[in-house]
């Protein structure tokens, strides 16, 4: 079943708001969305990020950071 837009709109915001936590030292951050709970430590910012690209991609949005290539020819 997918997942609506709303839904990926709210995890990708808690899923940032977990990764600033980490980067600002939080030794564990949650998320929880449809009675599932995961913690984040430092260790899994990767997996976190990974995440996070992949809500993104699912929204349809360009990773963060990603830019254009000029055409070269």
């Amino acid at each position: 079943m997918p997942i609506d837009t709303a839904t990926l709109e709210t995890r990708l915001a808690e899923a940032e708001t977990a990764l600033h936590a980490l980067l600002m030292g939080e030794s564990v951050t949650v998320t929880a969305y449809d009675g599932h709970r995961t913690e984040y430590a430092p260790a899994d910012e990767t997996r976190l990020r990974r995440y996070i690209q992949s809500l993104r991609r699912q929204l349809g949005r360009r990773p963060a950071g990603a830019m254009s290539r000029p055409v070269i020819f």
